[in-house]
């Protein structure tokens, strides 16, 4: 199992201290054995830091010593190919054999920030990724005839996943033979259809011989079904409120209880928790076991999005300690 952290910007407290946050919270997954610790790239929401994945990489990779550092992922329309290929071959040479280029091809943010971006539209589109994603792939390797070389990106390939929430990506990830991670937190419908494209077109490769599938997933543990609910509510609220146009910081567990949600409103929150994981030790066992034997993945991330650190940690330390999960092949 991994982790997925979004950097949360809670109410009433500073991107300094939501950073800070992430990094303590990579160092203690790291002692409880988790296998890899991503940060996202997402853009122009107040309840998220983590905008500069490369950035933060390299800070978390200083503050670990083992566990795996990545991004989930870093979104290749809003850059260059050969800055990406800088970027994390730079990672690479400084963190030899524990960084993951997790790459997505959605730009993580409204239309007019991807323009700001960017600065053009160009790239944006399904059909140019593929060919912005072979460029990438590259740098790393060199690209004879071409006059550019990514120092110090050619010789130090990071491990590449390419991430997705739609068929689109899950094709693609499998002809290319890449091991390929579903973002179950938020498109849970498609989790299965997409794994089952990942699969059967699913070509070997350098990379891997065999398809490899992680499913990223919210989890909220606590010691009661209760208490999870009650801190999971400020999550649902804050997607909620991007969905609506209205983003803010993540509000406190006790804010997100007293909002005035219309029944439409509680419908989407009922909506966005199913088929996650929130509850006791217990209930996120069998929630993990049966998203498990539904997916047949090789690995979960899990993302808790949660007001506060401590609650945050606590939460990883129950599914460490009382949450005991086989793989779905044994």
């Amino acid at each position: 199992m991994s982790v997925l952290d979004l950097a949360p910007v809670a109410a009433g407290a500073s991107a300094t201290e939501a950073l800070r946050n992430t990094t303590e919270l990579a160092k203690r997954v790291e002692e409880l054995g988790y296998r890899r610790f991503w940060v996202a790239e997402h853009h122009n929401m107040p309840s998220i830091a983590s905008s500069a994945p490369a950035v933060l990489i390299a800070h978390l990779a200083a503050a670990t010593s083992t566990i795996r550092v990545g991004s989930g992922g870093v979104m290749l329309p809003n850059h260059a190919p050969l800055v990406v290929a800088e970027q994390f071959g730079t990672l690479e040479a400084l963190h030899a054999g524990r960084i993951d280029l997790g790459i997505g091809r959605a730009p993580g943010t409204d239309q007019r920030t991807a323009l700001a971006l960017r600065r053009t539209m160009a790239g944006l589109s399904a059909e140019g990724f593929p060919d912005e994603l072979a460029d990438l792939i590259g740098y790393f390797h060199g690209t004879p005839g071409t006059g550019i070389a990514a120092v110090p990106g050619r010789g130090n390939e990071p491990a590449i996943w390419l991430l997705g929430s739609s068929g689109f990506s899950a094709q693609l990830a499998g002809r290319l033979g890449l091991p390929f991670s579903f973002a179950h937190h938020f498109s849970s419908a498609n989790t299965v259809p997409a794994l089952e494209l990942y699969r059967r077109n699913f070509r070997p490769s350098r990379w891997l011989s065999e398809p490899h599938a992680k499913v990223a997933v919210n989890v909220v543990c606590a010691e009661t079904d209760e208490r999870a609910r009650y801190l999971a509510a400020p999550a649902a609220l804050a997607f909620l409120q991007l969905r609506t146009g209205h983003p803010q910081p993540l509000s406190t567990p006790d804010e997100a209880a007293a909002y005035p949600y219309t029944p439409l409103d509680r419908a989407f929150v009922e909506d966005r928790w199913r088929d996650q994981a929130v509850g006791s030790p217990d209930t996120v066992r069998r929630q993990l076991g049966d998203l498990l034997a539904r997916t047949r993945a090789d690995e979960l991330m899990l993302t808790t999005m949660v007001y506060d650190l401590d609650d945050r940690v606590r939460s990883f330390e129950l599914v460490t300690d009382k949450v005991a999960l086989t793989s779905a092949t044994g």
